[in-house]
């Protein structure tokens, strides 16, 4: 009973720390302090150092060398593309609509699971994934911010090609993670992602003047780097390793929720009908295509 308590409250930390990420990193890009890529590096670097240090005191593991190809390419799609396009996507539209359409990635394993491993596809989810993408082109179209600087269709569509890149990753690693320990599979992960990513993040982490940085800012960048990744590739093993997928997979509804109040709550964002409405389609959409067939007798 303690570990089934502990995995749920591990669950729901991860949520809290995504959902806080929203507000709290887009402050950052937004006030000039670091820019997008240069941010994304700072994350990897950061977290790639932690995982690595953790590995010294955890049981070792090696990698088989057929592996290590399918490992770099997972992480060209977990790491390195999905957070460009998240970070980048984030400085130019808001928490709410960012957090909003980060919850169809159910939708979009769903699809790309159908082509890519043929899996059968029921009317009902059918029905779930039109109006979960229903819900994210009216708030990509029609979707305002509550910063004048924003450009909230880009920032969506960057959004959506974040959360598919996350889903072709999902996908990808269904036979490393039941092959592998997962902090020897994140390790890994993070350290190709990081070779890959130094490049695009070079330039704009040269730029950043650490002598600006005020309190605020310091935290900020600390709570992106160890909770908002260290954190939360922590804790979601934990939950995967005592939860059911399902059961873990209805706690993305509460990303939006948090971001949304939090966002509210600093003044970061606002709420109107067009988002609840959309919002309310996604999330019934997403609902829909995680729903369980009921086993005829």
């Amino acid at each position: 009973m303690k570990s089934r308590s502990f995995a749920i409250f591990a669950v729901f930390m991860v949520q809290l720390l995504y959902g806080l990420n929203y507000t709290i990193a887009k402050t950052v890009m937004n006030e000039n302090y670091i820019k997008p890529f240069g941010f994304v590096l700072l994350r990897v670097a950061g977290a790639t150092v932690l995982f690595w240090v953790l590995s010294l005191f955890l049981p070792k593991q090696k990698i088989e060398k057929k592996d290590f190809l399918r490992l770099f390419i997972a992480a060209l799609f977990g790491v390195v593309i999905n957070m460009l396009f998240f970070f980048k996507g984030l400085e130019f539209t808001s928490p709410i609509h960012a957090s909003a359409i980060m919850t169809i990635t159910p939708i979009i394993i769903l699809v790309l699971s159908a082509f890519l491993l043929k899996e059968r596809v029921t009317n009902l989810k059918i029905v779930g994934v039109t109006l979960g993408l229903i819900g994210a082109l009216i708030l990509t179209i029609y979707g305002k911010s509550a910063r004048t600087g924003d450009n909230v269709p880009l920032g969506n569509l960057m959004i959506f090609l974040n959360a598919i890149s996350y889903s072709i990753y999902i996908i990808m690693i269904k036979k490393l993670t039941a092959k592998y320990h997962p902090f020897t599979f994140i390790k890994w992960l993070f350290l190709f992602g990081l070779i890959i990513l130094a490049p695009f993040g070079y330039n704009e982490l040269q730029e950043v003047q650490w002598h600006t940085f005020t309190p605020y800012i310091s935290y900020s960048v600390l709570f992106v780097v160890i909770g908002a990744t260290f954190g939360t590739y922590l804790l979601n093993p934990l939950a995967l390793s005592r939860l059911k997928a399902s059961t873990v997979g209805i706690f993305i509804y509460l990303q939006p929720v948090i971001a949304g109040l939090f966002a509210l709550y600093v003044g970061a964002d606002f709420i109107d009908v067009l988002k609840i409405c959309a919002m309310l389609l996604i999330f019934v959409g997403v609902y829909l295509v995680t729903l369980k067939p009921r086993k005829t007798s």
